[in-house]
């Protein structure tokens, strides 16, 4: 497939060269601005968390339970934490959503201020509450313990350097010559790409989270309303071509072929010596030319190989036009509804385009298949390979052009080839 920029962390750390890429001091960037909102985070917990350890420890250790005035005021705590939490995780929520963007660039959506009283009501509300006891519970504890190894490594480092000193150097045993720490500090070097790679999968670890607990849901009876309209508006705007189709097929064009065709006797009966002759045949001239233009919308619109051969004759047809040999292999069964016949025509002529203008081949081959119950289009050439969207060559207009039928667009094209695009059309009728 075409190499694309990853667009999250978790992508990127699977990718060769993440170490010399802006990633690590996105994940970074990501890491220490944790620290602050989680550290007041878990400040808050403490205050409602610590007393509650301290009955619980009380009643483990010595069996007997908690004073009145112990239970009266986690009660009071747990109530009052309950009753601000939905409150607190909207500007928490706002800002984790800002900063998901350092190591996620996909778009997420802020949530809407629904109301004090909806907001008590919304399953999205609790899973940003959720998120706030584990930005404040679980992230700090994960966070020390990971520092706890940093500094364990950058101990073990300088050791050959503090080894010298009066007293032995202790990481996990004391170390009282230089010689003895120079083992320690080779391998805690070799460690430092480990502890990279481990901050990004902390930093993806946590993004992957945030994502998860503060992605509002989407409403699944607009979005289906969404399809459907897309779908009638696709339909109409079809209808709508093929109307303009047959205005010009049976109205325009032949009104210009008997204007074309009265022009020429009149060019016969008019001596060529006389005034009007020219005029004439400049008159003339436009109007074939008219007649091969509007004969290249019609075409364009709806081709009349389509409508006479099928998809498989008119990909045929297409073929033998092509600079370079083409091979035509279709296996279809059934009829196709008419805006996906139509919509694979226009890729694979698109497709072959690409091939005779971009990819330097020697031959191609176009393969028609029903797979369940979608249309499968295939174009393989032997060219140099390296098409890419980005830079244009028509695949993002044909991109666009699937998307409206709710098609999907697969392209393989590493640099030296070869090259196939693959096209997936469903066949609902």
């Amino acid at each position: 497939m075409t190499s694309q920029p990853p667009p999250r962390l978790a992508e990127a750390l699977r990718r060769r060269g993440w170490l010399i890429s802006a990633w690590p001091w996105r994940a970074l960037a990501y890491l220490v601005s944790t620290v602050p909102i989680a550290g007041l985070l878990a400040v808050g917990l403490l205050v409602i968390g610590a007393p509650l350890l301290a009955a619980a420890n009380a009643l483990l250790q010595h069996g007997r339970p908690p004073g009145v005035a112990l239970v009266l005021f986690l009660a009071v705590g747990s109530l009052t934490l309950l009753a601000l939490a939905p409150i607190v995780s909207y500007p928490v929520a706002v800002i984790e959503r800002w900063r998901l963007g350092l190591v996620d660039n996909r778009p997420l959506a802020a949530s809407p201020w629904p109301g004090l009283v909806a907001r008590y009501r919304s399953a999205a509300t609790w899973r940003e509450v959720a998120y706030l006891f584990w930005l404040g519970g679980f992230v700090p504890v994960a966070y020390w313990v990971f520092l706890l190894l940093v500094l364990l490594d950058v101990g073990m480092i300088t050791s050959p350097w503090l080894a010298g000193d009066a007293e032995p150097v202790v990481i996990w045993r004391p170390i009282e010559s230089t010689g003895e720490a120079i083992p320690y500090a080779i391998v805690a070097v070799l460690l430092l790409p480990v502890f990279c790679y481990a901050a990004g999968l902390l930093a993806a670890t946590q993004a992957a989270v945030a994502r998860w607990a503060l992605a509002w849901p989407v409403d699944a009876a607009a979005l289906r309303e969404v399809a459907r309209s897309r779908t009638r508006l696709v339909g109409a705007y079809e209808a709508e071509r093929r109307r303009i189709e047959r205005d010009l097929h049976d109205g325009a064009q032949p009104r210009l072929t008997s204007l074309t065709l009265q022009l020429g006797l009149a060019r016969l009966d008019v001596p060529e010596d006389s005034p009007a002759a020219r005029p004439l045949a400049v008159a003339h001239d436009q109007a074939r030319g008219l007649m091969v233009m509007l004969r290249q919308l019609v075409h364009g619109i709806r081709p009349q190989s389509l409508t006479d051969l099928g998809l498989a004759g008119a990909a045929s047809e297409l073929a033998d036009a092509a600079t370079i040999p083409v091979a035509v292999h279709a296996d279809l069964a059934g009829e196709l509804p008419e805006i996906v016949e139509t919509t694979a025509y226009f890729v694979v002529s698109e497709a072959l385009g690409n091939v005779a203008r971009h990819a330097g081949a020697t031959h191609a081959e176009v393969r028609l298949s029903r797979a369940g119950g979608d249309l499968v289009v295939e174009v393989a050439d032997d060219g140099r390979g390296g098409a890419d969207p980005i830079r244009g060559t028509g695949l993002t207009g044909l991109a666009d052009r699937i998307a409206a039928v709710d098609g999907r667009l697969l392209l393989s094209s590493p640099p030296g080839g070869p090259t196939l695009v693959r096209v997936e059309l469903p066949c609902r009728r």
